[in-house]
């Protein structure tokens, strides 16, 4: 086999569909985001960024800073091993009291990204638990999907946030089967929100346990960021929330929340913690620094939700096609692969305005949309230069407008 040709053809047909990957080299500017730099063969050039998760702007905040490089000046770069070996770090230990304390649970995990914990954790449970059976739903994030897979339990497939299908597939499965429920908070593609309360009734009547990712919830909603599970709540009768530092936090890594002895069993068995080495302690102190202060100031959250709806409104007044969502995220339907690809190019290179493309498969075909992701930073003016930088983008590629 010409195993270069291979490689070739394959990325040759996802340019053809008009898939392939483009990655934007950009330095965010402290104290100035959403402003950035972006760095093209030509020089630098001044853009907006539109469609970052650092979803608060918190990765910037004085206090989250402070705190990092208080904790590199104590302890220097790197943690120096997996927890087991040399690497448990005071700030890891801390960090993980302050995350049980948001959730209003007995413990918590600390893992190196939300993709590990949500895989982690899914394999570990399926693979462990004798017979578990795994209910999950089918919008359900890629390291979700491919946790349950790795774990080999028998999985079942609910149709998105559909309690009556989800219902139909637990009453069929036998009763005395260890059950678990895994589904989303905030879906972050098409920015809808599971039925929490509804999903947790269920799981009572059928004896199922629950895992809910709370990874574009957690900083955002509830009274203290606690996420939608705070917000309904509905924390106390989740068996798992898993979350990640990377967005709403502003820094880095993932975890699970649960029982004392819920976390302990995957600190025991859960390979993809045990064989990881521990994140730097200075990121563990950064995300402590930026949960103490999250929780303390709901104007932040408030703020936020502010942005998110004017934006809606500016965009729905241009009749752009806007998906309708109850949740931070504004998704911009654009319906083509190659298209939405262009549509984004044109953006940063015409307007100076950064909105990755998002195609299939992270959404299914003929859904392909710009996902947008304003922040409490964002102002009116840049919001207008947006809409009026889409519109012009819609009529060049003669992009269907809203109904």
């Amino acid at each position: 086999m010409n195993y270069e040709r291979f490689f070739e053809e394959r990325i040759s047909s996802l340019k053809a569909e008009g898939r392939y990957r483009v990655f934007t080299e950009i330095m965010r500017r402290v104290s100035h985001f959403p402003e950035a730099d972006q760095y093209t063969p030509q020089g630098k050039r001044d853009i907006v960024v539109w469609c970052s998760n650092d979803y608060l702007c918190m990765g910037q905040h004085p206090t989250v800073l402070a705190a990092m490089h208080e904790a590199i000046d104590l302890c220097g770069a790197g943690a120096g091993g997996t927890r087991n070996i040399s690497g448990n770090n005071r700030f890891h230990v801390l960090l993980e009291q302050e995350l049980a304390g948001l959730h209003g649970t007995e413990a918590a995990l600390l893992f190196t990204s939300g993709y590990t914990a949500n895989m982690t954790t899914l394999m570990t449970l399926g693979a462990v638990i004798p017979g578990c059976i795994i209910f999950s739903d089918s919008q359900n994030h890629n390291s979700m999907i491919e946790g349950i897979r790795h774990s080999r339990a028998p999985r079942q497939v609910f149709r998105h946030n559909d309690l009556a299908h989800l219902e139909e597939l637990l009453a069929a499965a036998p009763a005395n089967a260890p059950k678990l429920i895994a589904f989303e908070s905030v879906y972050s593609m098409d920015g809808d929100i599971a039925p929490i309360e509804k999903i947790c009734d269920l799981a009572e009547k059928y004896g199922a346990m629950t895992f809910l990712d709370e990874v574009h919830a957690v900083g955002m909603y509830g009274a203290h960021g606690g996420g939608v599970s705070e917000r309904d709540g509905q924390s106390s009768r989740l068996t798992f929330i898993q979350g990640t530092l990377a967005k709403a936090i502003g820094v880095h890594g993932g975890y699970v929340a649960g029982s004392r002895a819920a976390v302990d069993f995957l600190r025991s068995f859960g390979q993809g913690f045990i064989f990881s080495s521990a994140m730097p302690p200075a990121v563990a102190a950064g995300a402590r620094a930026s949960i103490q202060w999250l929780k303390q100031h709901p104007e932040i959250r408030e703020r936020h939700q502010e942005r998110a709806e004017t934006l809606r409104q500016k965009l729905k007044a241009a009749d752009l096609p806007a998906i309708v969502t109850n949740s931070h995220i504004v998704p911009v339907l654009v319906g083509d692969a190659t298209r939405c690809k262009k549509a984004s190019d044109l953006l940063l290179e015409e307007h100076g305005i950064y909105i990755q493309p998002i195609n299939y498969p992270t959404v299914p075909r003929g859904s392909e949309r710009l996902r947008i992701t304003p922040t409490p930073l964002h102002t009116d003016a840049q919001m207008d230069a947006l809409v009026e930088a889409l519109q012009a983008v819609w009529a060049k590629l003669d992009l269907k407008m809203s109904a």
